[in-house]
C-alpha cells in the first residue's frame, strides 16, 4: 500500500490485515525504531525499506500474507515490494491510498498525532515537497469519499479477485 503522509494508509492498513488475518509491516515503525540506534550509518528511508523487505519476506515464506505499509513514493519502491512477491512465489496487490479533497487531507496531516513513539510525522510543506512519483496501482482507494470500512472492503475485493477467491464480508 502506498500513499502520502495523512490520506488514512495505516488505517486502511490496519483494517485490511484484520480482515485478511495477515502480518502489517510498517515502515514508519521500523524507520523510527533504526532512528533510534546510535550506530546508524545508512539514510533512515533506505534502511527502513530494506528491513521492511526483508522482513516482508521472513513472513511471506512462513506462509502469511503481508499488508506493506509505507508512503512507496518511487517505482524502484514499488519494484522492490513485487520483486519480494515474486522470490516467495505468491501474487501482489499494489494498492494506492489518496485523498483528493486537498483540504481534507491538509486537515488530516496538521491534526495527526503519531502512535509511534520517537516518529516525528512530517508537516503539510513536507507532504507537498515529498518526490512522489505517478503509478498506476491494481486498486486506489480515494478516503476522501470512502470510509474506512469502503476502503478496506475494495482492497480486500482485489486481494481476493486476484487470489481467484469470493471476498467475505467479516470485520
Amino acid at each position: 500500500m502506498g500513499g502520502l503522509p495523512g490520506v488514512g494508509k495505516t488505517t486502511v492498513a490496519r483494517a485490511v490485515a484484520r480482515r485478511l488475518q495477515a502480518a502489517h509491516v510498517r515502515i514508519d515503525s521500523i524507520e523510527t525504531a533504526i532512528a533510534r540506534s546510535e550506530d546508524f550509518t545508512s539514510p533512515v528511508i533506505v534502511a527502513g525499506y530494506e528491513v521492511g523487505y526483508a522482513v516482508a519476506a521472513d513472513q511471506l515464506a512462513l506462509g502469511l500474507s503481508v499488508v506493506a505499509d509505507s508512503v512507496n513514493p518511487l517505482a524502484i519502491t514499488r519494484s522492490a515490494w513485487l520483486g519480494v512477491a515474486a522470490v516467495a512465489g505468491v501474487p501482489a496487490v499494489q494498492v494506492e491510498v489518496a485523498c483528493s479533497d486537498v483540504g481534507q487531507h491538509r486537515n488530516r496531516v496538521e491534526s495527526r498525532v503519531t502512535d509511534v513513539p520517537g516518529l516525528t510525522l512530517p508537516t503539510w510543506a513536507a507532504v507537498q515537497a515529498r518526490d512522489y512519483e505517478p503509478w498506476e496501482p491494481d486498486v486506489r482507494v480515494d478516503t476522501a469519499y470512502l470510509s474506512v470500512g469502503e476502503a478496506t472492503d475494495r482492497v480486500v475485493g482485489a486481494v481476493m479477485h486476484r487470489l481467484g477467491v469470493a471476498p467475505s464480508h467479516h470485520d
